[in-house]
């Protein structure tokens, strides 16, 4: 054999070799949608919006209906899906970058996100869409774990830059083309690392106001403005779903569509969290209880519908497990994660408990006011939509009473006990496990209260 033949040889091994490992690794798509409500899909009800292409996602996978979002705004939200803990843990204490929260502040540096984990895994990642954790380069997303970024730095009432990595690429953007641009963006980053593996977070602006409607996309729906820009979301999705079938992807794409909280007050005329009551910023079940699909051919059983507890702070351990990335050892300046791996519930294994026992809730200024154990719900604070809670903590079983109507913890002492302990411990562990936000310290911060029938954590 000559020197070239076998020079020949061993690159195409060494190519082969690489393709295949890169085969191997399981990509992830992660999108989010914002301020979507739990009803605002046909598959979770909506008879005014009609959303096809989800639809059938949900049929290929699994529909998740506890699924809760990080928290009932949107930086928060977003710092608990990234780090895959309450956030709080990372020093959130009320509002959003740019309403509460100073620009120069966000996610601290040394929070580990998703995308560190699996970039250092050695998957391709990108950020492309909505980032709302930090207007300053310490801050920006580049910074936290993305190879590539394509975003607005917060939500599209707030900005009307579009940046690509480090540079402003439109001042004004058109709102009426964000999805379609971050659509295309998206597909032009899943082409161009077909032969890697990638992990590629698309957190849409849409649908938050302002609901502006794409020219080809406005009076499609029946539902206003609102239901065409979900339906144009709707349709893009299916572009992002045709070019990973396109290019072979498919089969091997975990494949993830949540949203980061429930319907926006100003929203509420077309947008709907029904059988659930509540808005954006508050805690009843309609503020952050919202869709949550995932498909993941071969793996995750389709037809699936699931109602077992799920937040999205469980989605960095559960996709990690999936594409067998061990999480690194926490340092001591970074916070332990809350989060717990979900995939034997998504694999639909019964003969293996549910790992989530209990989930934690916060007002979007900053207060905890309650606990989800099983189908039971406790507020510990006092709470406009429960005049009841005035007087002492209330009760709630969400599985018979989605609307929480009914205060019944008059008739369970006992749970209420041990739920107000559950809560405190909890409570008092995060606050000793925490970080402060990132940028600068705020000399006159806006703290959130304690809630009435809690007590401070110590």
């Amino acid at each position: 054999m000559t020197h070239a033949r076998l020079l020949t040889l061993i690159l195409l091994t060494f190519a082969s070799v690489s393709i295949q490992g890169a085969e191997s690794k399981t990509n992830v798509v992660l999108i989010m949608a914002d301020d979507l409500g739990y009803n605002d899909l046909s598959c979770y009800g909506s008879k005014t919006i009609n959303t096809p292409i989800l639809d059938d996602l949900a049929q290929q996978g699994i529909r998740l209906t506890s699924f809760y979002s990080g928290c009932t705004i949107c930086t928060p939200s977003r710092m608990a899906l990234l780090t895959g803990c309450y956030p709080v843990r990372t020093g959130w204490k009320g509002g959003v970058v740019g309403y509460g929260l100073k620009p120069n502040n966000g996610l601290a540096p040394q929070a580990m996100t998703i995308a560190e984990i699996f970039k250092s895994a050695g998957y391709q990642t990108a950020l492309i869409g909505k980032w709302h954790l930090g207007d300053t380069l310490e801050l920006a997303p580049d910074k936290q774990g993305f190879d590539y970024t394509y975003f607005i730095n917060k939500s599209n009432n707030q900005t009307k830059q579009l940046w690509r990595q480090d540079e402003v690429i439109e001042d004004p953007f058109d709102n009426r083309r964000l999805t379609e641009q971050f659509t295309n963006e998206a597909i032009q980053f899943i082409v161009r690392n077909r032969d890697k593996p990638f992990f590629l977070y698309l957190p849409y602006s849409a649908p938050h106001f302002p609901a502006q409607a794409h020219p080809e996309w406005k009076g499609k729906s029946n539902n206003a403005a609102y239901g065409d820009v979900v339906e144009e979301l709707d349709h893009r999705i299916g572009e992002i779903l045709n070019t990973l079938k396109e290019n072979a992807l498919e089969q091997n794409t975990l494949f993830v569509f949540i949203s980061d909280n429930g319907v926006e007050p100003g929203q509420k005329q077309w947008a709907r969290s029904a059988p659930y009551r509540g808005l954006k910023w508050s805690v009843l079940e309609g503020g952050n209880r919202v869709p949550g699909i995932i498909r993941w051919p071969g793996e995750i059983p389709s037809q699936q519908v699931s109602s077992a507890m799920i937040g999205a702070i469980d989605l960095l351990p559960t996709l990690a497990e999936a594409c067998d990335i061990t999480l690194p050892p926490r340092s001591g300046n970074q916070p332990p994660i809350d989060g717990v791996s979900v995939l034997n519930t998504l694999k639909a294994h019964k003969d293996r408990p549910h790992p989530r026992t209990s989930l934690l809730f916060w007002h979007g200024w900053g207060t905890p006011q309650a606990i989800r154990t099983g189908p039971w719900k406790l507020y510990f604070d006092e709470t406009k939509e429960h005049p009841e809670s005035k007087v002492g903590p209330v009760l709630f079983n969400v599985e018979i009473d989605p609307a929480e109507k009914t205060n019944v913890a008059d008739q369970h002492p006992k749970r209420v006990a041990l739920m107000l302990s559950d809560a405190k411990k909890q409570l008092t562990e995060i606050k000793r496990n925490s970080i402060p936000l990132g940028g600068p310290m705020d000399p006159d911060p806006k703290l959130p209260k304690d809630p009435r029938w809690l007590g401070k954590a110590n």
